[in-house]
Order: C-alpha cells, then sequence, then structure tokens
C-alpha cells in the first residue's frame, strides 16, 4: 500500500500544508487563505486540517510528517551573522538581529515535534517529524510535479538555512543538487534590497517592482554591477555586503544604497518618481542577465534538454519569458507554488520518493502531476445557498450552464466586472480561474477601472490574460504552455497600436497618462512595453473557466479574458463563499458567480456595520 505523507511548511512566511498519497497531490493550502492574513507564516493549523479532511485521513494513520526546512542549519546561520556582525564592530546591531532570528527559530522552528504532536496528537507512524533542507524541498516541488522524466534542476530565493541558489538534476526518483551560493549572497535578498528601497514590502511588493520595470530605462544597472553584486560568466556571483544590511543589521538595503542611487529610499505609499521606475528596470536586466547565464552554465553540466525551477525568484514571470525564448533549454517546468508555500508539497514528495524509495509512476505523454493546481477547498452550491439563505441575500441558481455561462460573457462584453468562485482554490500565488475577478481585455477602461476601484492598488499594475491555448500565438509571441500564468511573452505585432511617449520621454511621470492610451486591440492585458503576463487554458485543466472563454469568444470573437486574483490589496485570495461575498460587497464588482448561483450587486443589501477593509488587511 502507499505511503501517506504530510508535508508542512511555516515560521517564515507563506505557510501551507500538503498532503501526498501513493506519490499522487491529493491537497495543498496556504495558511493565508484560512486565517485571512496575507503570508501568514504560523504553524499551518488549519491547512493541514483541510488536506487530512480532503483526503480522508487521520492523521494517526500518516506515514510521514515532513518539515521543509533544517531548523538547526538555520540556527547555525543566524548565530554565525551575529558573530560576523560583532566582528564587524557593530555589537548592538548583533544583538538585535540575534535576538529577532534566534527568536523565530529557537521560539518555533525548533519546536516543530511539539507543535504537531498538540495540533494532530500523533507524530504519525514514523514517531517523528523528517526535515528536509529549504532548497531540496523547493527542487523536489520542482521536479517530481513535472511532466519530464529526467531534467535540470535550478532553485533561487532569498535564503533557506545556507543556500540561496542551487544547481542539481533529477533522474527517476532521485533528485540531487550539486553546487550552490551561500548566504549572504543571494540574488532574491538584492532583488528584495531594491525593492524596500522603492518603498515597497518586502515578501510581496517584488511583483510590483516587475511590474513598474517596463516603465524605467536600466540606467542603473551599470551601477548595481559595479558596486552590488559581482556577476562571473557562469551565473555565479557575490555581493559587496558593504552595501546592504542583512548581515549586520536589521535592514535590507545599507546606508550607502542612498549614495549609490542618487538620494534617500522613496517611503511607502509616496509618489513613483523616474527613479524608482529605473531601478525597478535596472534590477530586472541585472537579475534576468544572472537567470539566463546560470541557464547556460546548468545546461552545460547537466546535459540535460529540460529545466524545471522554484524558489521565489521562479515568480518572476518576465524573466521565465526570456528564459522559454532564449531556447536553452527544449522545454521549461515552473513549480506555480514556487515561493516557501511550495515547501511544503516538495518536502512531501521528496520523502516519498527518496526516503521511501518509491519509484515515480508516469505514462508516456502524461502531463504535469500538479492537476492544475487546483488543490484546495471546493464547495457545493447546497453549501452556498445555506450561507445566502442564512443570510437572506438575493441570487438567482442557474443550472443550466450554457444559460449561466452566456449570460456571464455577456456582462463580460458589457464591460462588467466579475467575480468568479468555480472548484478547487488555486495552490499558489496566481488565481487561475477558480478564486477570479474578470473583465473584458477590449475595453481600454477595465485596467484603470479594476486597479483603483476593485482592487484598489496602484495604478501602473498590469493585468493578466486568460488565453483558450489553441488561439494564444494569434494574440501573443508564445506558441507553448503557460497554465500557470508564469510566462510573459510579448503581443502579437498585428495587434498592437501605437503609443505617444512624447510627454513621459520629456520627463512627465504621469503613469497614467500612459495607462489610459490604448496599446493594442486587448489593451487591458497589455503593458506599457507590449507584453502579456499569459495564461493558457487548455480542454483539461479547469473545465467550467475554459467554457466561460469560449462563451466569450462566441460572442464577441476574443477568445480571452483578464484574470486577476479574487481579493483587495492586502488581503489574501479569497477561499470560502463567505469570503467571496465580503470582497465582492466591498468593492464595484457588478456580477458574483458562486458555482451555478449568480448574484447581482445591485440587488443585495447593505453590510450591516462591515468595518473599512483598508482597517482590516495591512497595505501590502
Amino acid at each position: 500500500m502507499g505511503k501517506t505523507i504530510l508535508g508542512i511548511a511555516g515560521y517564515y512566511h507563506d505557510a501551507a500544508a500538503a498532503l501526498v498519497q501513493d506519490g499522487a497531490i491529493v491537497a495543498a493550502a496556504q495558511e493565508e487563505r484560512f486565517t485571512r492574513r496575507k503570508h501568514d507564516p504560523s504553524f499551518p493549523v488549519n491547512a493541514i486540517n483541510y488536506c487530512l479532511e480532503e483526503g480522508f485521513v487521520d492523521a494517526a494513520d500518516l506515514d510521514a510528517i515532513v518539515f521543509y526546512d533544517n531548523p538547526l542549519l538555520t540556527f547555525d546561520r543566524v548565530v554565525q551573522n551575529a558573530c560576523a556582525g560583532a566582528r564587524h564592530g557593530d555589537a548592538a546591531g548583533a544583538r538585535a538581529l540575534f535576538a529577532q532570528a534566534a527568536g523565530a527559530v529557537l521560539g518555533d522552528k525548533i519546536w516543530v515535534n511539539e507543535h504537531v504532536r498538540q495540533t494532530l496528537g500523533t507524530l504519525g507512524r514514523a514517531g517523528r517529524v523528517l526535515f528536509a533542507e529549504h532548497h531540496m524541498a523547493h527542487a523536489a516541488s520542482a521536479f517530481y510535479p513535472s511532466p519530464f522524466d529526467s531534467a535540470a534542476v535550478l532553485t533561487i530565493d532569498g535564503v533557506g538555512e545556507w543556500a540561496t541558489s542551487t544547481l542539481g538534476i533529477g533522474h527517476g526518483r532521485k533528485l540531487e543538487l550539486f553546487a550552490e551560493i551561500d548566504y549572504p549572497h543571494s540574488l532574491g535578498l538584492l532583488y528584495s534590497a531594491v525593492t524596500s528601497f522603492c518603498g515597497f514590502k518586502v515578501n510581496s511588493g517584488e511583483y510590483k517592482l516587475m511590474g513598474l520595470a517596463p516603465y524605467g530605462r536600466p540606467r542603473y544597472a551599470g551601477r548595481i554591477r559595479e558596486h552590488l553584486i559581482d556577476v562571473r560568466a557562469d551565473g555565479s556571483y557575490r555581493l559587496d555586503m558593504a552595501y546592504f544590511g542583512w548581515l549586520d543589521g536589521m535592514a535590507m538595503p545599507g546606508p550607502r544604497f542612498a549614495d549609490l542611487f542618487d538620494g534617500p529610499a522613496r517611503q511607502p505609499e509616496t509618489p513613483i518618481t523616474r527613479r524608482e521606475m529605473d531601478l525597478a528596470a535596472s534590477i530586472q536586466q541585472v537579475t534576468e542577465d544572472i537567470v539566463l547565464k546560470t541557464a547556460r552554465h546548468l545546461r552545460r553540466l547537466s546535459g540535460e534538454r529540460r529545466l524545471v525551477l522554484a524558489g521565489g525568484v521562479a515568480l518572476n514571470c518576465v524573466a521565465n519569458g526570456k528564459l522559454a525564448a532564449a531556447g536553452i533549454f527544449d522545454d521549461i517546468w515552473i513549480q506555480p507554488a514556487a515561493g516557501d508555500a511550495g515547501g511544503a508539497l516538495g518536502a512531501a514528495l521528496l520523502a516519498h520518493h527518496m526516503a521511501f524509495e518509491a519509484p515515480r509512476r508516469r505514462a508516456p505523454g502524461e502531463g504535469d502531476a500538479q492537476r492544475g493546481s487546483y488543490l484546495g477547498p471546493r464547495y457545493s452550491s447546497d453549501e452556498i445557498l445555506a450561507f445566502l439563505d442564512r443570510k437572506g441575500y438575493p441570487y438567482r441558481r442557474i443550472a443550466d450552464r450554457g444559460e449561466r455561462l452566456a449570460l456571464v460573457a455577456e456582462h463580460l462584453a458589457a464591460g462588467k466586472i466579475v467575480g468568479w468562485l468555480s472548484g478547487r482554490m488555486e495552490f499558489g500565488p496566481r488565481a487561475l480561474g477558480a478564486r477570479s475577478i474578470l473583465g473584458d481585455p477590449r475595453n481600454p477602461r477595465t485596467q484603470a477601472t479594476m486597479n483603483l476601484k476593485i482592487k484598489f492598488r496602484e495604478s501602473f499594475r498590469p493585468f493578466a490574460p486568460a488565453v483558450l491555448r489553441e488561439r494564444c500565438a494569434e494574440y501573443f509571441d508564445f506558441d507553448g504552455d503557460s497554465p500557470y500564468m508564469l510566462m510573459v511573452a510579448p503581443v502579437n505585432g498585428m495587434r498592437r497600436l501605437p503609443m505617444d511617449m512624447s510627454a513621459f520621454d520629456n520627463g512627465d511621470d504621469d503613469m497614467m497618462a500612459l495607462i489610459n492610451q490604448p496599446r493594442s486591440d486587448v489593451p487591458a492585458v497589455t503593458h506599457v512595453d507590449y507584453s502579456a503576463r499569459i495564461q493558457t487554458v487548455d480542454k483539461d485543466s479547469h473545465p467550467e473557466f475554459r467554457a466561460l472563454i469560449e462563451a466569450f469568444e462566441r460572442l464577441t470573437g476574443c477568445p480571452l479574458l483578464v484574470n486577476t486574483s479574487f481579493n483587495v490589496r492586502g488581503e489574501p485570495i479569497v477561499c470560502s463563499p463567505q469570503d467571496a461575498y465580503r470582497c465582492f460587497m466591498r468593492t464595484e464588482m457588478d456580477l458574483l458567480v458562486l458555482e451555478d448561483i449568480v448574484l447581482w450587486r445591485r440587488e443585495q443589501p447593505q453590510l450591516p456595520d462591515d468595518e473599512d477593509w483598508r482597517k482590516t488587511y495591512e497595505l501590502d
């Protein structure tokens, strides 16, 4: 009988749990979706309970419980970090750093066994928690669910125990990492330092910096290469730690950043200037250069034709798109939960294949084992009806699928914004048609409306298209698969419209003037550099979402929709119908679809005593 294994990630950010049975991924979810606290780092008790319920598993029957990180190795780094700080003469900073970091490690991670025992009442059949190393968990999350029998493996993030980037190879059930770059030298931390200097929050603002980059010019890239990071031909690198604060203090960028980048750091929520745009473009260019050099080196070392990726830097969709376009590898697969949450899944799969020596079971031509990343909770129509009836909220149940989807498509084509909850929730940071806010990509007002009235986020941030797989090449210079929205590619040249950049080029920093210009015949998903972050939708991954896009296509001829995550700024993506209804009512969405039940905003009663969402969620 196959093994049943629970993977756990937590105590840093993006805590999560995953359940694997006989090598198959049964369930996976981030703790934030249940607690409604974005990037929740706490022990993932809710995610664990969900996974066990989804798999009908009693905790006592678990063959293994695996944690995604080795706390003792992390503690070793913390101690050596503090000692290094003291040697550099900053004893006070070193003490503060040690107190904070050691508190996190000794206060929580070191007691993983006890927390599991208290939560589950058992340590499973193994009688103890197993520990994976952080980057092995990332590597396992990328290789084992991939559609490849063998592949080169690349992981890049901020830091694990010591490693920050690793190179490896996977073959069959075996996985090996053979080279690494260690802390304090870290591409992920470098990107985060620039993110922080530009006034965005570390561990969530990196997406914003990536979205800001096309507005700028990489005029700081030379300074970054000259002063901050020494990049070699093989993609390896070393940072000049005199510019950074994490080795001997609490800061990300050090005081010398201000001298290097023409003034002090931008304060959060203040206007974005040309400098931040140019810094974003510069660090993005340097990051892409390192990723491409590393990939070429890994191809030579491994001899493999295929590549798998994980770690937080693997969520940089622009770099991923450049990597795919470079053709260094014949094929690429990226773990959709590439950040720390995916470590829970990787840890479970690693135990299954390496500790229990179970072979991978893949049929020839079989796709990946990620199941579309639809691995979270689902809610039946009966559960939704019970909630709506109990609250007295007006709705219409439309059981006929064709009628329901035609109605939703008509609303989208009329410029309405739709909240969409359908099937199992996604695992990972991207909404893929299960917990999405949808709009018409042809409408030039959609981007500004969705950013400012629905998402309440910065106006410059682009939206992604969900496009029928077979018609993708008609709209984008991309003819592969991107089911997890992890690739950026150019909009087809035939669809582009000329933009008037004269005012912006002459120093006018008003990004809204650019955003409001139509850039293609699908302007809502076309970024200012004519790029788009693509989700291809095939016939197998999410039939209901696919059928909605097809209904929109029949009505308009356009085979794509704007697809963004179902949340407001600072809020985790919605999980339950209750979360979805609350978010719907706090925004200016027009229509809410909960499985086969449709609600109109204009018919809903005002939420009694509903508090301001801005006080509920910390801005990211």
